[in-house]
């Protein structure tokens, strides 16, 4: 029974990011940050994250501190000991939508969303499994069964096949700047992707360095044989 309830294998994916060689499609991820913006950051956070990080993203300084100024961060108490905010800065992390586990849990049926920042890096199956859960909904279980149960939501991707989260996506939850159609798949895609980047955010650098010293050090190589070679180039064999 208990294998049963094991989440099902993800449909492995292709993702422009995976392998020695890959890269972040950043268009992807500028698209998943507005799912996220949009439908994701009601609920989960990203704490790890700064608005300044979204340079990595390709956003200019202008664009970023514009993003930033359409959060509200905390500010502090005022005078009268109450809670304030204020407009968000490029320095500021992106603030989370709940001040506390407890109120997370009062308002979402005790259950606690969890951060995002590394998801893709600990979610066993990775970006695999992320984009399968996220689109997984529509499936009935064994049962004949399909959506939402004492247990939770029926979804095969989750752990016990049940998850306390409804289906977050739907068409045209959000609008794209540059003009991609917003269907529950591309949407799905597109936040995983920008997951993905969050929780390797200089994944594309340290592959670029990667590279550029394996080459040096073929070029190395090459040289160490062509020195050899002329030293030893008068001797008898």
């Amino acid at each position: 029974m208990a294998q049963s309830l094991a989440p099902e294998s993800a449909p492995v994916q292709h993702w422009s990011f995976n392998g020695p060689l890959g890269h972040f499609d950043l268009a992807a991820v500028q698209r998943g940050y507005a799912v996220f913006a949009g439908v994701c950051a009601a609920c989960h956070s990203v704490g790890a994250v700064h608005f300044s990080d979204l340079a990595g993203a390709g956003l200019s300084s202008e664009q970023i501190m514009a993003l930033a100024a359409t959060w509200k961060v905390p500010a502090g108490p005022d005078g009268q000991g109450q809670s304030t905010q204020r407009k968000g800065r490029p320095e500021d992390a992106f603030p989370v939508p709940y001040a506390s586990p407890d109120a997370a849990r009062a308002a979402n049926n005790g259950a606690v969303p969890p951060d995002l920042s590394r998801v893709a890096l600990v979610y066993p199956g990775g970006s695999n499994r992320i984009l399968a859960l996220l689109t997984g909904y529509g499936a009935t279980d064994t049962h004949g069964r399909q959506g939402m149960h004492a247990a939770g939501f029926y979804n095969p991707y989750a752990i016990g096949h049940r998850t306390a989260m409804p289906p977050p996506l739907r068409d045209n939850a959000v609008v794209y700047a540059d003009g991609t159609p917003a269907t529950v798949a591309q949407e799905a895609r597109d936040v995983t992707t920008f997951l993905a980047w969050v929780s390797s955010p200089h994944a594309d650098s340290k592959r670029r360095l990667g590279v550029g010293v394996a080459l040096y050090l073929c070029f190395l190589a090459i040289l160490l044989v062509i020195l050899k070679r002329r030293i030893w180039s008068h001797v008898a064999k």
